[in-house]
């Protein structure tokens, strides 16, 4: 069973709406609930230190990004998931994010490849611990090291959106792989990131989106017999 994510309380009284917020929509993009999860304001409150009122406004926001539905009550609950809308959510992450890489490849530095090979490193270190956490989140920076070297603020910008709304999958996901990378490390996301790093390597942007849009078919493949 997976445990509940560890927030910091907050005390900042002029930055804790936005403080509140950020850290629940890093908690959804990461995965850490569960599809359908109920998450109530005086829970959350009593998580962050903080009246009812920031949480309300943070739930609010996320219910306008449609990452949560909320209640009339003002609890809101993470979207379940559907083989429909994995389904919508996938090919638009390979148009956008596929282009993105397509740009990064593109306009990537010498620094911003070192900084993207040490991160794969990190995101490798951690499928050999069996960290499956370490892992995602290591997956995360890699991928967004790529969308942010396109220099493309409307891109990056929808991706974050996207990966926000597939936070359900990402818990899935995770669920799902732990054993796995609990065995040994997971060969196909370590294979796949090596692969994407050779074509930006190779600065080749045709085979860098090819290699990266794969790279979320992987995910997609796996995640449809979960989807039921």
């Amino acid at each position: 069973m997976q445990s509940e994510p560890g927030f910091e309380q907050v005390t900042a009284r002029a930055t804790i709406q936005d403080l509140v917020y950020r850290q629940l929509r890093n908690a959804l993009i990461n995965g850490d609930f569960d599809p359908g999860q109920t998450l109530t304001i005086s829970s959350l409150a009593g998580q962050f230190g903080t009246s009812h009122m920031p949480v309300r406004e943070a739930l609010r926001r996320l219910a306008a990004e449609t990452a949560l539905d909320v209640a009339r009550n003002g609890s809101a609950r993470v979207p379940v998931v559907s083989r429909a809308r994995l389904d919508d959510l996938c090919r638009a992450r390979m148009a956008v994010e596929g282009l993105a890489a397509e740009l990064g490849a593109r306009f990537i530095t010498d620094e911003d490849r070192t900084r993207l090979a040490a991160i794969e490193g990190q995101h490798t270190a951690a499928a050999k611990a069996g960290n499956v956490y370490q892992m995602l989140l290591a997956n995360r920076d890699f991928h967004f090291a790529i969308y942010r070297a396109s220099d493309s603020d409307v891109l990056v910008q929808l991706i974050d959106t996207l990966w926000l709304r597939f936070g359900p999958y990402m818990r899935m996901l995770s669920t799902h792989v732990r054993p796995l990378v609990e065995q040994g490390p997971h060969e196909p996301y370590i294979k796949q990131h090596l692969a994407i790093l050779a074509a930006i390597e190779a600065r080749d942007e045709s085979r860098t989106r090819q290699e990266l849009e794969q790279d979320i078919q992987t995910t997609w493949d796996m995640l449809k017999d979960l989807c039921h």
